[in-house]
Protein backbone atom coordinates (compact mmCIF):
# COMPACT_ATOMS: atom_id res chain seq x y z
CA UNK A 1 0.00 0.00 0.00
CA UNK A 2 2.80 2.37 0.19
CA UNK A 3 4.77 1.58 -3.03
CA UNK A 4 6.78 4.31 -5.17
CA UNK A 5 5.17 4.05 -8.35
CA UNK A 6 6.50 5.71 -11.45
CA UNK A 7 8.10 8.89 -10.97
CA UNK A 8 6.85 9.30 -7.93
CA UNK A 9 9.90 10.19 -5.04
CA UNK A 10 8.64 8.85 -1.95
CA UNK A 11 7.73 5.12 -1.01
CA UNK A 12 9.08 1.68 -0.90
CA UNK A 13 10.30 -0.49 -3.64
CA UNK A 14 10.25 -3.56 -2.15
CA UNK A 15 7.06 -4.60 -4.03
CA UNK A 16 8.08 -2.12 -6.94
CA UNK A 17 10.97 -4.80 -6.95
CA UNK A 18 9.79 -7.54 -6.51
CA UNK A 19 6.74 -7.21 -9.19
CA UNK A 20 9.43 -6.46 -11.56
CA UNK A 21 11.76 -9.69 -10.45
CA UNK A 22 9.13 -11.71 -10.95
CA UNK A 23 8.10 -10.69 -14.36
CA UNK A 24 11.76 -11.04 -15.62
CA UNK A 25 11.43 -14.90 -13.88
CA UNK A 26 8.26 -15.42 -15.95
CA UNK A 27 5.80 -14.78 -13.86
CA UNK A 28 2.49 -12.85 -15.07
CA UNK A 29 1.97 -9.74 -12.43
CA UNK A 30 -1.18 -7.47 -10.98
CA UNK A 31 -0.14 -5.07 -8.63
CA UNK A 32 -3.05 -3.62 -6.35
CA UNK A 33 -1.65 -0.64 -4.90
CA UNK A 34 -3.57 2.46 -2.81
CA UNK A 35 -5.20 5.41 -4.97
CA UNK A 36 -3.96 7.54 -1.66
CA UNK A 37 -0.07 7.81 -2.00
CA UNK A 38 0.93 7.49 1.78
CA UNK A 39 3.90 9.51 1.67
CA UNK A 40 2.55 12.14 0.22
CA UNK A 41 -0.56 12.49 2.11
CA UNK A 42 -2.38 13.25 -1.80
CA UNK A 43 -4.57 10.90 -4.19
CA UNK A 44 -3.04 9.73 -7.42
CA UNK A 45 -4.01 10.97 -10.67
CA UNK A 46 -4.01 7.24 -11.38
CA UNK A 47 -4.51 8.40 -15.44
CA UNK A 48 -0.88 9.28 -15.32
CA UNK A 49 1.28 7.99 -17.99
CA UNK A 50 4.16 7.40 -15.92
CA UNK A 51 1.65 3.98 -14.31
CA UNK A 52 0.98 2.59 -17.58
CA UNK A 53 3.03 0.73 -19.55
CA UNK A 54 4.96 -1.26 -17.27
CA UNK A 55 6.43 -4.96 -16.70
CA UNK A 56 3.44 -5.27 -14.72
CA UNK A 57 0.29 -4.19 -14.01
CA UNK A 58 -1.02 -1.45 -11.68
CA UNK A 59 -4.85 -1.94 -9.95
CA UNK A 60 -5.62 1.13 -8.47
CA UNK A 61 -7.71 0.32 -4.90
CA UNK A 62 -10.21 3.46 -3.83
CA UNK A 63 -8.92 5.11 -0.33
CA UNK A 64 -10.20 8.08 1.21
CA UNK A 65 -7.03 8.97 2.47
CA UNK A 66 -5.80 10.57 5.54
CA UNK A 67 -3.70 13.17 6.91
CA UNK A 68 -1.78 11.33 9.71
CA UNK A 69 -0.05 8.21 10.18
CA UNK A 70 -1.71 7.22 13.13
CA UNK A 71 -5.44 8.82 13.46
CA UNK A 72 -8.82 7.20 12.99
CA UNK A 73 -9.12 8.58 9.47
CA UNK A 74 -6.33 6.21 8.55
CA UNK A 75 -7.83 3.30 10.53
CA UNK A 76 -11.26 4.10 8.36
CA UNK A 77 -9.11 4.59 5.25
CA UNK A 78 -7.92 1.12 5.64
CA UNK A 79 -10.70 -0.60 5.82
CA UNK A 80 -12.48 1.07 2.68
CA UNK A 81 -9.74 0.13 1.00
CA UNK A 82 -10.04 -3.86 2.12
CA UNK A 83 -12.99 -3.52 1.20
CA UNK A 84 -12.91 -2.46 -1.97
CA UNK A 85 -10.14 -4.84 -3.01
CA UNK A 86 -12.13 -7.57 -1.96
CA UNK A 87 -14.75 -6.55 -4.67
CA UNK A 88 -11.71 -6.08 -7.15
CA UNK A 89 -10.78 -9.72 -6.07
CA UNK A 90 -14.00 -11.10 -6.04
CA UNK A 91 -14.63 -9.38 -9.73
CA UNK A 92 -11.86 -10.91 -11.35
CA UNK A 93 -12.06 -14.46 -10.26
CA UNK A 94 -15.63 -14.45 -10.70
CA UNK A 95 -15.05 -13.90 -14.42
CA UNK A 96 -12.24 -16.45 -14.25
CA UNK A 97 -11.85 -18.55 -11.86
CA UNK A 98 -8.06 -18.93 -12.37
CA UNK A 99 -7.30 -15.08 -12.93
CA UNK A 100 -4.89 -15.18 -9.91
CA UNK A 101 -2.77 -18.71 -8.83
CA UNK A 102 -1.08 -16.63 -6.27
CA UNK A 103 -1.75 -13.63 -4.18
CA UNK A 104 1.29 -12.40 -2.26
CA UNK A 105 0.42 -9.45 0.08
CA UNK A 106 2.23 -7.23 2.76
CA UNK A 107 1.39 -7.07 6.43
CA UNK A 108 0.51 -4.37 7.44
CA UNK A 109 -2.31 -2.94 6.72
CA UNK A 110 -3.64 -6.06 8.89
CA UNK A 111 -7.15 -5.67 7.75
CA UNK A 112 -6.28 -5.73 3.80
CA UNK A 113 -3.93 -8.70 4.15
CA UNK A 114 -6.71 -10.48 5.92
CA UNK A 115 -8.52 -9.91 2.85
CA UNK A 116 -6.20 -11.16 0.56
CA UNK A 117 -6.08 -14.01 2.69
CA UNK A 118 -10.04 -14.89 3.11
CA UNK A 119 -9.87 -14.50 -0.99
CA UNK A 120 -7.17 -16.84 -1.27
CA UNK A 121 -9.09 -19.13 0.87
CA UNK A 122 -11.80 -19.32 -0.73
CA UNK A 123 -10.60 -19.93 -4.25
CA UNK A 124 -7.99 -22.31 -3.37
CA UNK A 125 -4.89 -20.55 -4.18
CA UNK A 126 -2.04 -20.11 -1.98
CA UNK A 127 -1.40 -17.04 0.22
CA UNK A 128 1.45 -15.26 0.97
CA UNK A 129 2.03 -12.86 3.72
CA UNK A 130 5.15 -10.10 3.54
CA UNK A 131 5.51 -9.41 7.00
CA UNK A 132 7.13 -5.74 6.62
CA UNK A 133 5.95 -4.81 10.69
CA UNK A 134 3.90 -6.19 13.52
CA UNK A 135 1.00 -4.26 14.44
CA UNK A 136 -0.75 -3.42 16.79
CA UNK A 137 2.66 -3.86 18.55
CA UNK A 138 4.51 -1.22 16.52
CA UNK A 139 1.31 1.12 17.42
CA UNK A 140 2.01 0.73 21.68
CA UNK A 141 4.95 3.41 20.48
CA UNK A 142 2.65 5.85 20.46
CA UNK A 143 0.00 5.33 22.12
CA UNK A 144 0.02 3.20 25.15
CA UNK A 145 -3.00 3.16 27.93
CA UNK A 146 -3.84 0.39 30.05
CA UNK A 147 -7.07 -1.20 28.79
CA UNK A 148 -7.59 1.34 26.51
CA UNK A 149 -4.92 0.19 24.04
CA UNK A 150 -5.80 -3.43 24.52
CA UNK A 151 -9.32 -2.44 23.21
CA UNK A 152 -8.67 0.08 20.49
CA UNK A 153 -5.97 -2.36 18.93
CA UNK A 154 -7.75 -5.38 19.56
CA UNK A 155 -8.80 -5.33 16.07
CA UNK A 156 -5.35 -5.27 14.77
CA UNK A 157 -4.53 -8.36 16.86
CA UNK A 158 -7.44 -10.27 15.75
CA UNK A 159 -6.87 -9.37 11.39
CA UNK A 160 -3.31 -10.44 12.42
CA UNK A 161 -4.60 -13.76 13.55
CA UNK A 162 -7.01 -14.54 11.08
CA UNK A 163 -4.18 -13.87 8.38
CA UNK A 164 -1.02 -15.60 9.47
CA UNK A 165 -3.89 -18.88 10.18
CA UNK A 166 -4.80 -19.12 6.80
CA UNK A 167 -1.03 -18.63 5.19
CA UNK A 168 0.33 -20.80 2.88
CA UNK A 169 3.64 -19.19 3.44
CA UNK A 170 5.49 -16.23 5.42
CA UNK A 171 8.04 -13.82 4.72
CA UNK A 172 9.69 -11.42 6.74
CA UNK A 173 11.96 -8.71 6.66
CA UNK A 174 13.91 -10.96 9.51
CA UNK A 175 13.91 -13.84 11.39
CA UNK A 176 11.56 -12.50 14.17
CA UNK A 177 8.95 -11.58 11.73
CA UNK A 178 9.16 -14.57 9.58
CA UNK A 179 8.67 -16.30 12.54
CA UNK A 180 6.04 -14.44 14.17
CA UNK A 181 2.96 -16.19 12.15
CA UNK A 182 3.87 -19.15 14.26
CA UNK A 183 2.90 -18.42 17.48
CA UNK A 184 -0.98 -18.10 15.97
CA UNK A 185 -0.82 -20.99 13.97
CA UNK A 186 -1.66 -24.66 15.18
CA UNK A 187 0.62 -25.99 12.04
CA UNK A 188 3.57 -24.68 10.93
CA UNK A 189 4.42 -23.27 7.59
CA UNK A 190 7.22 -22.62 5.42
CA UNK A 191 9.07 -19.51 6.18
CA UNK A 192 11.75 -17.35 4.49
CA UNK A 193 13.68 -14.08 5.32
CA UNK A 194 14.18 -11.72 3.00
CA UNK A 195 15.85 -8.33 4.11
CA UNK A 196 13.86 -5.38 2.75
CA UNK A 197 17.92 -4.16 1.37
CA UNK A 198 17.91 -2.25 -1.60
CA UNK A 199 19.48 -2.24 -5.05
CA UNK A 200 22.99 -2.01 -4.81
CA UNK A 201 23.65 -0.79 -8.67
CA UNK A 202 21.12 2.06 -8.00
CA UNK A 203 23.19 3.18 -4.60
CA UNK A 204 26.49 2.68 -6.59
CA UNK A 205 24.65 5.25 -9.43
CA UNK A 206 23.20 7.96 -6.94
CA UNK A 207 26.82 8.07 -5.28
CA UNK A 208 28.59 8.28 -7.85
CA UNK A 209 26.05 11.27 -9.42
CA UNK A 210 26.00 13.67 -6.25
CA UNK A 211 29.16 13.30 -4.72
CA UNK A 212 30.91 15.64 -6.48
CA UNK A 213 28.32 18.22 -5.05
CA UNK A 214 28.89 17.36 -1.29
CA UNK A 215 30.71 19.52 0.66
CA UNK A 216 32.57 18.04 3.51
CA UNK A 217 35.13 20.45 5.39
CA UNK A 218 38.28 19.27 6.72
CA UNK A 219 38.67 17.91 9.96
CA UNK A 220 34.88 16.99 10.14
CA UNK A 221 33.69 13.77 11.03
CA UNK A 222 30.05 13.02 9.83
CA UNK A 223 27.83 11.07 11.75
CA UNK A 224 24.74 10.21 9.66
CA UNK A 225 21.24 9.21 10.62
CA UNK A 226 18.89 8.51 7.04
CA UNK A 227 14.72 8.02 8.01
CA UNK A 228 11.73 8.75 9.78
CA UNK A 229 11.82 11.39 12.65
CA UNK A 230 9.22 9.57 15.01
CA UNK A 231 8.17 8.01 17.67
CA UNK A 232 10.27 5.01 17.54
CA UNK A 233 13.14 7.01 16.30
CA UNK A 234 15.67 7.94 18.95
CA UNK A 235 17.46 10.68 17.46
CA UNK A 236 17.16 13.16 20.85
CA UNK A 237 19.63 11.56 22.07
CA UNK A 238 22.41 11.48 19.10
CA UNK A 239 21.62 15.21 19.31
CA UNK A 240 22.26 14.96 23.16
CA UNK A 241 25.17 12.78 22.17
CA UNK A 242 26.21 15.14 19.69
CA UNK A 243 26.43 18.45 22.06
CA UNK A 244 27.92 15.99 24.53
CA UNK A 245 30.99 15.53 22.12
CA UNK A 246 30.89 19.13 21.41
CA UNK A 247 31.49 20.03 25.00
CA UNK A 248 34.45 17.40 25.60
CA UNK A 249 37.72 18.72 25.66
CA UNK A 250 41.05 16.90 26.23
CA UNK A 251 39.15 13.91 26.46
CA UNK A 252 37.22 14.32 23.05
CA UNK A 253 37.54 13.38 19.52
CA UNK A 254 40.79 14.88 17.51
CA UNK A 255 38.17 15.89 14.75
CA UNK A 256 34.98 17.72 15.26
CA UNK A 257 32.00 15.75 15.04
CA UNK A 258 28.88 17.03 12.92
CA UNK A 259 25.50 14.86 12.83
CA UNK A 260 23.42 14.61 9.68
CA UNK A 261 20.07 13.94 10.10
CA UNK A 262 18.50 12.89 6.70
CA UNK A 263 14.49 12.22 7.11
CA UNK A 264 11.54 14.32 8.11
CA UNK A 265 8.69 13.25 10.93
CA UNK A 266 6.55 14.27 13.26
CA UNK A 267 9.65 15.09 15.38
CA UNK A 268 11.26 17.42 13.62
CA UNK A 269 10.09 20.44 14.79
CA UNK A 270 11.16 19.51 18.61
CA UNK A 271 14.30 17.91 17.54
CA UNK A 272 15.20 21.31 15.59
CA UNK A 273 14.34 23.00 18.96
CA UNK A 274 16.49 20.59 20.91
CA UNK A 275 19.73 21.15 18.91
CA UNK A 276 19.49 24.94 18.81
CA UNK A 277 19.06 24.74 22.99
CA UNK A 278 21.84 22.30 23.26
CA UNK A 279 24.08 24.10 20.86
CA UNK A 280 24.61 20.69 18.88
CA UNK A 281 26.61 20.10 15.77
CA UNK A 282 23.50 19.00 14.44
CA UNK A 283 22.11 19.59 10.48
CA UNK A 284 18.49 18.67 9.41
CA UNK A 285 18.34 18.12 6.08
CA UNK A 286 14.77 17.08 5.72
CA UNK A 287 13.39 14.54 3.16
CA UNK A 288 15.99 13.45 0.71
CA UNK A 289 16.04 11.92 -2.77
CA UNK A 290 17.21 8.55 -2.49
CA UNK A 291 20.25 9.19 -4.62
CA UNK A 292 21.78 11.69 -2.98
CA UNK A 293 21.03 10.09 0.40
CA UNK A 294 23.24 7.67 -0.90
CA UNK A 295 25.80 9.92 -1.45
CA UNK A 296 25.57 11.20 2.26
CA UNK A 297 25.94 8.04 3.50
CA UNK A 298 28.83 7.56 1.61
CA UNK A 299 30.18 10.56 2.55
CA UNK A 300 30.05 10.06 6.03
CA UNK A 301 31.93 8.55 8.73
CA UNK A 302 29.44 6.81 11.09
CA UNK A 303 26.30 5.96 10.52
CA UNK A 304 23.65 5.49 13.07
CA UNK A 305 20.77 2.75 13.71
CA UNK A 306 19.14 5.09 16.37
CA UNK A 307 15.79 3.47 18.04
CA UNK A 308 14.26 3.74 21.46
CA UNK A 309 14.47 0.89 23.84
CA UNK A 310 10.91 -0.54 23.64
CA UNK A 311 10.91 -0.41 19.55
CA UNK A 312 9.45 -3.12 18.16
CA UNK A 313 11.39 -3.30 14.88
CA UNK A 314 13.66 -5.57 14.21
CA UNK A 315 16.20 -5.19 10.81
CA UNK A 316 14.43 -1.87 9.73
CA UNK A 317 14.46 -0.47 6.19
CA UNK A 318 17.37 1.51 6.37
CA UNK A 319 19.84 -1.40 7.08
CA UNK A 320 20.67 -1.97 3.50
CA UNK A 321 21.66 1.18 2.61
CA UNK A 322 24.39 1.87 5.99
CA UNK A 323 25.80 -1.28 4.86
CA UNK A 324 26.19 -0.32 1.44
CA UNK A 325 28.08 3.09 2.57
CA UNK A 326 30.55 1.25 3.48
CA UNK A 327 30.68 2.75 6.57
CA UNK A 328 30.86 1.51 10.49
CA UNK A 329 27.50 1.34 11.88
CA UNK A 330 26.31 2.37 15.34
CA UNK A 331 23.14 0.51 16.09
CA UNK A 332 20.94 1.41 19.36
CA UNK A 333 18.24 -0.96 18.44
CA UNK A 334 17.56 -3.47 20.96
CA UNK A 335 16.19 -6.65 18.83
CA UNK A 336 18.42 -9.58 20.17
CA UNK A 337 18.68 -10.39 16.37
CA UNK A 338 19.74 -7.30 14.44
CA UNK A 339 22.58 -7.08 18.13
CA UNK A 340 23.71 -10.76 17.27
CA UNK A 341 23.91 -9.57 13.55
CA UNK A 342 26.28 -6.42 14.26
CA UNK A 343 28.35 -8.46 16.72
CA UNK A 344 28.76 -11.43 14.52
CA UNK A 345 29.13 -9.95 11.01
CA UNK A 346 31.79 -7.45 12.34
CA UNK A 347 30.31 -4.31 10.90
CA UNK A 348 29.65 -1.90 13.61
CA UNK A 349 29.24 -1.58 17.87
CA UNK A 350 26.52 -2.24 19.81
CA UNK A 351 25.26 0.45 22.14
CA UNK A 352 22.78 0.85 24.87
CA UNK A 353 19.88 2.53 23.37
CA UNK A 354 18.64 5.77 24.70
CA UNK A 355 22.14 6.15 26.81
CA UNK A 356 23.65 9.58 25.75
CA UNK A 357 27.21 8.65 27.42
CA UNK A 358 27.30 5.32 25.60
CA UNK A 359 26.45 6.78 22.40
CA UNK A 360 29.18 9.31 22.67
CA UNK A 361 31.97 7.33 23.66
CA UNK A 362 30.81 5.24 20.88
CA UNK A 363 31.80 8.22 18.95
CA UNK A 364 34.63 9.29 20.01
CA UNK A 365 36.22 5.53 19.83
CA UNK A 366 35.51 5.44 15.96
CA UNK A 367 36.49 8.85 15.29
CA UNK A 368 40.16 8.13 17.04
CA UNK A 369 40.41 4.49 14.73
CA UNK A 370 40.47 5.17 11.36
CA UNK A 371 41.81 1.55 11.13
CA UNK A 372 38.63 0.31 12.64
CA UNK A 373 36.46 2.02 10.90
CA UNK A 374 37.73 1.34 7.25
CA UNK A 375 37.35 -2.69 8.18
CA UNK A 376 33.33 -2.49 9.65
CA UNK A 377 33.10 -0.25 7.02
CA UNK A 378 34.21 -3.40 4.44
CA UNK A 379 32.79 -5.69 6.81
CA UNK A 380 29.14 -3.83 5.93
CA UNK A 381 29.46 -3.98 2.35
CA UNK A 382 30.05 -7.54 2.30
CA UNK A 383 27.29 -7.91 3.90
CA UNK A 384 25.38 -5.40 2.14
CA UNK A 385 26.28 -7.77 -1.31
CA UNK A 386 25.51 -11.07 -0.32
CA UNK A 387 22.19 -10.61 1.79
CA UNK A 388 20.70 -7.21 0.89
CA UNK A 389 21.42 -7.06 -2.53
CA UNK A 390 17.48 -7.34 -4.21
CA UNK A 391 18.45 -8.68 -7.12
CA UNK A 392 19.95 -11.56 -5.74
CA UNK A 393 18.67 -11.92 -2.08
CA UNK A 394 15.00 -11.37 -3.60
CA UNK A 395 15.16 -14.71 -5.81
CA UNK A 396 14.28 -16.64 -1.91
CA UNK A 397 10.95 -15.18 -2.71
CA UNK A 398 10.50 -16.03 -6.10
CA UNK A 399 12.01 -20.07 -5.03
CA UNK A 400 9.15 -19.93 -2.59
CA UNK A 401 6.59 -19.27 -4.85
CA UNK A 402 7.78 -21.56 -7.69
CA UNK A 403 7.23 -24.06 -4.65
CA UNK A 404 3.84 -23.36 -3.44
CA UNK A 405 2.95 -23.52 -7.42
Amino acid sequence: MGVKLGDETRGYTRFRFLSELLVREGFDVDLFTSSFQHWEKAQRDTARACYRNLPYRVRFIEEPGYKKNLDLARIRSHRIAAKNLRRMLGEALAHDPHAYRLIYAEIPPNDVARTCAEVAHDHGVPFVADINDLWPEAMRMAVNVPVVSDIAFHPFARDAKATYRLLSAAVGTSDEYAARPLADREAPCPTVTVYVGNDLATFDAGVAANAPRISKPAGEFWVTYAGTLGASYDIATLVEAASALNDRKSSGPTKRVRVKILGDGPDRASLEELATRRGAPVDFLGYTPYDQMAAYLSASDVTVNSLVASAPQSIVTKIGDYLASGKPLINTGSSPEFRAKVASDGFGVNVPAENVTALADAICELAANPRACADMGARGRTIAEQQFDQPKAYLKIVDLIRSLL
